[in-house]
Formats: structure tokens, sequence, C-alpha cells
């Protein structure tokens, strides 16, 4: 190699040294710059685990519910929050649920407000009160646009409980439930031991029913001891997984002492508080998510498991008559003003029978009627 050839591969190679530390540099730069200019930024939150427990057994569809609320939360925060689930009976029993989250034994739980009814009968107006043609769907719509959330929040404040709370799951009307001969009149009511909760055990009451409240779990093993005669829980597939069939072949749809029902999903206020923003919201959203995500469920659930019913277990499902719902209106009527000398609880009435008017006045002036479209397609098969 010449002399003059050595020296330009010598000078050749600071020339190169030089340009890759400045395309260095300028890709650095403009990766700053990229940050500033709005590209999203990993969240910094810190990870948090939630512990959690339903008031459900392992086989009930409210179980089943909880878990898919879970799963939601569990793959929108990305490892940031996790919420660890757990069983009824794991660490509390169904109905001591919001005391262990009040108390951070547990940091959430996923029940309904009906459970506390104990500690106020204004906790029963949080899905289970009057129907003023209100459906479910309607009374979340007065829990998120209504005031009814701030109603909630001002009740927990009221009892000193430190709770954060939302609710979801539209839940379809409760059958009357079941009883072991047809029910045609509600003179069959009265006398019967009969297992509700909440604001329909007064109204059951009224009714001449003698009222035992009681948890799912405990409801068949209770009418196998003849502890009730009868009893209610909540739809179809749950009453299958107790083996109500087992123990009742007369099974009564439809009635107005649970007709606009949702979960309530708690959270201890102080854990709730240390969470990072967007982990807060997570929670609320999938709660909304999941509302969606378990009507939907329940609809196909609900529906094939009354044929289960009807068609495999030989239980024979009946319509109940107009005529019980009407007295349990009146019932509804006659129990409402001792109850409203609390001014608190007249208070919530009067949100949530004001936002019925108008929103049930809407709904049933511009809903088809759908029965008469199904008895054309399908005559016949309602019976009535």
């Amino acid at each position: 190699m010449e002399k003059h050839e050595v020296k330009k591969s010598v000078e050749r190679e600071p020339e190169n040294g030089r340009r890759k530390f400045l395309k260095t540099a300028a890709a650095a730069a403009g990766a700053a710059t990229v940050a500033t200019m709005g590209f999203p930024m990993v969240s910094r939150a810190q990870t948090v685990t939630i512990k959690m427990q339903g008031a459900w057994g392992a086989k009930d569809i409210f179980n089943e519910m909880a878990e898919d609320y879970v799963r939601m939360v569990n793959e929108m925060a990305g490892g940031r929050l996790k919420i660890q689930y757990l069983i009824a009976g794991a660490v509390v029993k169904a109905f001591q649920v919001q005391d262990a989250v009040n108390k951070g034994v547990l940091d959430a739980g996923h029940q309904v407000a009906v459970y506390w009814y104990g500690k106020s009968k204004v906790a029963s107006l949080f899905g289970t009160g009057p129907v003023f043609g209100q459906n479910a769907h309607q009374g979340l719509a007065w829990m998120y646009y209504g005031g009814g959330l701030e109603l909630y929040q001002e009740l927990l404040e009221a009892l000193g409980l430190n709770l954060v709370g939302f609710f979801c799951m539209p839940m379809p009307t409760q059958p009357l439930g079941w009883f072991k001969e047809r029910i045609t009149s509600s003179e069959q009511m009265k006398g019967l031991k009969y297992r509700t909760v909440g604001l329909a055990a007064d109204l059951m009451q009224e009714m001449g029913c003698k009222v035992t409240q009681l948890p799912g779990g405990e409801i068949v093993p209770a009418l196998e001891r003849g502890v009730i005669d009868a009893f209610e829980f909540n739809n179809p597939t749950s009453d299958r997984s107790f083996g109500a069939q087992d123990v009742s072949k007369v099974y009564m749809l439809g009635s107005y002492h649970q007709a606009a029902e949702f979960f309530e999903i708690i959270f201890n206020k102080d854990k709730f508080n240390t969470l990072a923003d967007e982990q807060k919201a997570i929670l609320r959203y999938a709660a909304e998510a999941a509302s969606s995500d378990n009507f939907w469920k329940g609809q196909d659930r609900y529906s094939a498991d009354l044929q289960w019913l009807k068609n495999d277990a030989g239980v024979n499902v009946y319509r109940t008559p107009v005529s019980v719902m009407k007295d349990q209106l009146d019932a509804w009527d006659k129990l409402l003003p001792g109850l409203e000398q609390d001014p608190f609880f007249a208070k919530v009435v009067k949100s949530y029978k004001e936002f019925a008017h108008r929103v049930a006045y809407y709904e049933l002036m511009n809903t088809a009627d759908y029965k008469l479209a199904y008895d054309h397609y399908f005559p016949g098969e309602l019976g009535f």
C-alpha cells in the first residue's frame, strides 16, 4: 500500500466516529421532542393489589358476574392494579361483607345494597325499593344521572361508613318465587313462611307472609327443614344452581317486590383514596362495562335455564296474577308513609319517584308492545 493511501485511511476514522455520535445525539433529541409533543407516557402508578370478596357461592351466576368485573379491571389495568377475588365465606359470611370492607378486613366487596338494610332501611332503596313504573335500567340511570349516587354517598357518610361504591347490572324483575302450590290469589300468601330480603320483607309482611331473611346458600336447606314454606332469590339460573327444582315444582314469575335491583361494588374508602386517578377510573368504568356484559349474559343464561326448569326438570312455570301484583302495589302504598317518617328516607323516595315519573313516561309511551309481537310469532306460548 502506498503512503498516501495509508494516510487517507487513518484520516477517515475520526470522521466516521463524529458522524455516528451526531446521529445518535440527533435520535435522542428527536425522541425527547416526541415525548414532549403529547405522545402517551407509560403510567408510573404503583402496582396495587385489592382483596375483594363476593356475597355469592361458587356455583352462583352472580359469582361468575363478579369474576367478570374482576377480569375486566385486571386486564385494563395492565398489571398496575390487581383484584384478588374470593367467594362468600372465604373471609366473612355473605351478609358481613360490608362490615369487613368498612373495617379494612377486606379492601372491596361485590354484593347488593339490600344486604346491609339492617343498618338503614334507606339502603334498600338503592335497588330494592318500590316500583313507580321504572325498571332496573332506569334505576341505574337515576343512580348515575338523577342524583342517586350522591344520595347513596350521603347515606354512607351519615352512617359513618368508610366506603366508596359503584353500581352495575340492571337485574330483570325477580320472580315471586317457589311455592308448594300455584298462587292464584293473595289470600294464599297469608301465613306462609317466606324468604326474601330488605324492604321486600316489609312488603311481604304487609301481604300477610311470615318473612325470614336468608342469604342465597341457606335457602334450600331451610326449605327442606321446614323453616320456610316458599322463597324467592333472583333468577332462574341462580335458582337452578341452588337446586330449587328438587324441592318445589311451582315457579311464579312476575312481582313488584324486587323489580329494579342492581349490584353494589364497594371499596374501603381509605384504600380507594390511595389509588392513582387512572386506577380509580378503571374501577368505576369497569363497573359500567360489567353492567352491560352481566345483563347480556343474564339474558342468555336466565332464559336458557328457565326452559331447562320447565322442560327437563318438570317445573310448572306460571305468571303471577295481575290481582296479586295489584295487591303488592296497595301494600307498598300502606308501607311507605310509615317509612317516610324518616326525613332522609322520604328525600330519597322523592328523588327516585320524580325521576321514575319522567323516564317511565317516556319508556312506556314510546316502547313497542313486545308481547303483541311475541304472541304474533309464537301464539299461545305465554298463556296470559
